[in-house]
């Protein structure tokens, strides 16, 4: 606890439990009923032309999450020196509220106080008020949801927080319901409370503030005891952390804990790690539980209401990368489609004409078109048609007479026309299907007490696949590509209906971190894709096109960033984009996200300008904004993971690249960042999986290299690349040359010597040629694929 809230016990707001919650453990979502709330407008859903009664400095702003805010009643300044400079001459403490543009509790606190005249006079006369976009300035977020964390125990958002004019925290909280409620103070009471204190403790208030950043600096800083890690604590991190995993495991649901679960992917990435470090060890039953572990969570996933099964992709986070490695692993093609499913979501839904990729849709959305209210998941739920066979028998009466289409009847008596037409579509395939997804008429979300805990879908159905597609196709007597057929035909027809539902909100806010990991996922998939067998068949909503499509997006997405939101100059890059470059610098994740999707572009695509442009941004470090008062090492691999974790790793990776004096300064710098937290991967592995995957990889003594000479654009060298790709190997680095082009071999000459060397005295007379070296050793060069894939495939 702080000397803040000890020194001023009337400050100590506990806000509602409500929101995007953050626990220390584990992130959540907690949810109580709202009495009288119409949650209008939410997400900018209005289509009047009406002119706004209010406009505040918000509405010059690109974030749409700030533009949801520019027409409320209080007078919101973004992020900025006008704000601050505002609140010192007044001598007023500073409200500042983050949150996001597809948050729903943020959505919820903006219709019941951010809209409320009485509310916003309050903010307006008593303090400066400040909107922030938690995805264009993650900076200032994590330092005030670091000191609500502290203070609470967890956080969330909506964010608010109550600072001094020079930003010291004073008082935080998440939502606050508009009046007192649940016995706890609402907005309006703490808006009084804070300006009491603020006008007769002010000085002992700042106080509490400048100690209480004094002391998250100290607790959060991080300083290395030692230059490296001992290859004793980086191999005991992996086996700790694997362990602690394989203790939390579900082995009904899959997953780690319990209840509410969030997908990880770095808790899959850490077993399937460990996994390939098993199987070369020759531990093959301790390589196959960790297997099990993934394939039954992966599972399980693909089945349950996370996975959008009409439209394809995952609620909430999607996790590719998990289900192309597991596929690589595995050679089931169950992963390699859900892998599709998800990127095929992407480029249909999230991609923008330039090949920039978006941030988010929404959670909520309207029932139907011309709805005043808008709710969580509506576009997503399905309603069974019995309940609504007694309406329908009413209407069919009034049909002749009022010569009325089923679309109209449905408007006229405010039925959904997708619920009206699901039978009529479905014909009579509609028991099947209901029976696939356990679509009931009282709704199917009575799984566990956690599956709607305040009713909220009530009557509502989550599509859900209880049993797998063989065990289903056997009960209905029909042959898996039978089945399969059925299944893609009602999906169809669902998505067609579905498409007509009043569309959430889409942020089309592009950030350069979220796109430097999609640039991953589509390179990756673009090459472990092509070994899938022959013949192999995709069902709707998977596409089934040429994995090198995959790349294509990869790589607009990455050129995309490069145009509009890096400064050649400079070197440095913005955070996000919007209507034109925010104002926010590019920060540690979107430099480490940015440069592993650069090197996965390189490695799986070889085109080596994505190489140089990795090299140049692992060379840049993102200025630093003095208005931003901590800065903390980010030591959590959440459902992101953490930029340090990722920027080791891409240190690693580049140090097997390049040679010389730079290939020893990129090791250097791996082992000094990895040994500031020695404590964490010691104390706490289980918090950072892929940074005890990193600190492995450092241990490893020599990477495998496999360099391919030959013309790239011929198919005898883009089978070469798929067989290597063939298998997984995270401690496997791939060189592509193409000899006949002047650029890459003098990119080698200056940045690696050995490998110009190797391609010059490859055979002249083949398309291909790889050659794999380990431990100061090469193999004789290999010119056919099989022969490749069994090389690689060797322990």
């Amino acid at each position: 606890m702080f000397a803040a809230t000890a020194a001023c016990p009337l400050l100590r707001f506990r806000s509602l439990p409500l929101g995007c919650y953050i626990s220390p453990s584990r992130s959540y979502r907690q949810r109580r009923p709202i009495d009288c709330i119409r949650v209008l407008a939410m997400a900018g859903s209005s289509t009047s032309a009406a002119p706004h009664r209010h406009t505040n400095r918000l509405a010059s702003e690109h974030s749409p999450y700030l533009l949801q805010h520019a027409h409320n009643p209080v007078d919101w300044y973004p992020w900025g020196e006008e704000a601050f400079e505002n609140a010192r001459k007044r001598n007023v403490p500073i409200f500042l509220s983050i949150g996001y543009s597809t948050c729903h509790w943020c959505h919820v606190m903006e219709v019941e106080s951010f809209e409320n005249k009485e509310i916003a006079k309050m903010l307006n006369e008593w303090f400066v008020s400040i909107k922030v976009d938690r995805e264009e300035r993650p900076d200032v977020d994590k330092v005030y949801m670091t000191y609500v964390s502290a203070l609470y125990g967890g956080g969330g958002w909506p964010l608010s927080v109550f600072l001094s004019p020079n930003l010291k925290p004073l008082m935080g909280g998440t939502y606050f319901p508009p009046d007192d409620n649940y016995g706890r103070p609402g907005f309006k009471t703490v808006l009084r409370k804070v300006k009491e204190a603020w006008e007769t403790k002010c000085e002992m208030l700042e106080r509490g503030g400048t100690l209480a950043i004094e002391q998250l600096s100290e607790a959060l800083s991080a300083a290395a005891k030692s230059t490296k890690l001992s290859d004793e604590l980086a191999q005991a991190s992996l086996k700790t952390c694997s362990q602690q995993l394989a203790s939390s495991y579900d082995p009904k649901f899959g997953g780690f804990g319990s209840a509410p679960k969030f997908p990880r992917p770095v808790e899959v990435c850490l077993l399937l790690y460990e996994s390939k470090k098993l199987m070369e060890n020759g531990r093959q039953s301790e390589a196959n539980k960790n297997m099990q572990m993934i394939c039954n969570t992966l599972q399980c996933m693909a089945r349950g209401g996370i996975h959008d099964h009409i439209g394809g992709g995952f609620h909430r986070y999607s996790v590719d990368e998990c289900w192309h490695d597991t596929f690589s692993i595995t050679r089931d093609t169950f992963y390699a489609s859900i892998t599709r499913d998800v990127l095929d979501y992407l480029r249909r839904e999230m991609i923008g004409d330039a090949g920039e990729i978006y941030s988010a849709e929404d959670a909520d959305s309207a029932e139907h078109h011309g709805a005043s209210r808008k709710k969580e998941g509506a576009f997503y739920v399905w309603t069974s048609q019995e309940p609504l066979r007694l309406v329908r028998s009413f209407i069919a009466k009034l049909y002749n007479a009022w010569n009325l289409s089923p679309l109209r009847h449905a408007v006229l008596f405010n039925i959904p026309s997708s619920d009206f037409q699901v039978e009529e579509l479905l014909g009579e395939y509609a028991n099947l299907f209901k029976d696939h997804y356990y679509i009931k008429p009282s709704g199917n979300c009575d799984l566990s007490r956690m599956s709607d805990p305040h009713n909220e879908f009530k009557g509502k159905n989550v599509l859900i696949e209880r049993e797998d597609i063989p065990s289903m196709a056997s009960k209905w007597g029909k042959s898996v590509d039978e089945y399969c057929h059925i299944m893609a035909e009602c999906c169809k027809k669902l998505f067609d209906v579905r498409s007509k539902r009043p569309r959430p909100h889409l942020d089309d806010k592009v950030i350069v971190s979220w796109n430097g990991l999609a640039v991953s996922s589509f390179a990756r998939a673009s090459r472990i894709l092509r070994t899938e067998p022959k013949g192999t068949k995709y069902y709707f909503p998977v596409v089934g096109c040429d994995p090198n499509e995959y790349l294509e997006v990869a790589e607009k997405a990455a050129s995309f960033i490069r145009r509009n939101l890096y400064d050649l100059s400079t070197q440095r890059l913005q955070h996000s984009f919007r209507n034109g470059p925010s104002k926010a610098p590019g920060f540690l994740d979107d430099y480490a996200f940015l440069i592993n999707g650069l090197l996965d572009l390189y490695e799986f695509g070889g085109k080596i300008d994505w190489l140089s442009w990795a090299i140049e941004l692992q060379a840049t470090q993102a200025r630093e904004d003095p208005s931003v008062l901590l800065r903390i090492k980010e030591d959590h691999d959440g459902a992101e993971p953490s930029g340090n974790s990722v920027a080791a790793i891409n240190l690693i990776r580049l140090s097997s690249i390049i040679s010389g004096a730079r290939s020893e300064d990129y090791r250097r710098t791996a082992e000094h960042l990895l040994a500031v937290f020695e404590m964490r991967l010691k104390d706490q592995g289980i918090a950072v999986p892929l940074m005890c995957c990193a600190a492995d990889m450092l241990a490893v003594q020599s990477r495998k290299q496999v360099v391919l000479v030959g013309d790239k654009a011929s198919a005898e060298f883009d089978d070469m690349v798929a067989a290597v790709f063939a298998s997984y190997d995270p401690n496997r680095t791939v060189i592509q040359i193409d000899r006949s082009s002047r650029e890459e071999m003098e990119f080698w000459e200056n940045c690696n010597p050995n490998i110009a060397r190797m391609a010059k005295g490859t055979v002249e007379d083949k398309q291909a040629v790889a050659h794999v070296c380990q431990d100061f050793v090469c193999s004789p060069p290999v010119t056919d694929p099989d022969a490749l894939r069994a090389l690689l495939g060797k322990a």
